[in-house]
């Protein structure tokens, strides 16, 4: 399986799990932190990149699963 960083976007009125170049979700949610656990899982098993977009599409947070080089101080995830 190929490492694709997943995307959480707003879709209308739900929150959607993307993987990168897909034109066509994953999975649909009512809530952001559903559609964020979800890219979670998937990025952990794939050692990629969660990347959450806010409600107008600009990147709002990052968490990487792989093998970063410069792995985040952050400990708020």
């Amino acid at each position: 399986m190929a490492r694709k960083n997943q995307h959480v976007v707003k879709n209308d009125k739900k929150w959607s799990v993307k993987g990168a170049g897909n034109s066509k979700a994953t999975k649909n949610f009512d809530t952001q932190k559903e559609a964020i656990d979800f890219a979670k899982e998937i990025a952990k098993n794939q050692k990629s990149e969660v990347v959450i977009h806010g409600k107008d599409g600009k990147i709002r947070d990052k968490d990487s699963y792989g093998n970063d080089p410069n792995p985040p101080k952050d400990t708020k995830h």
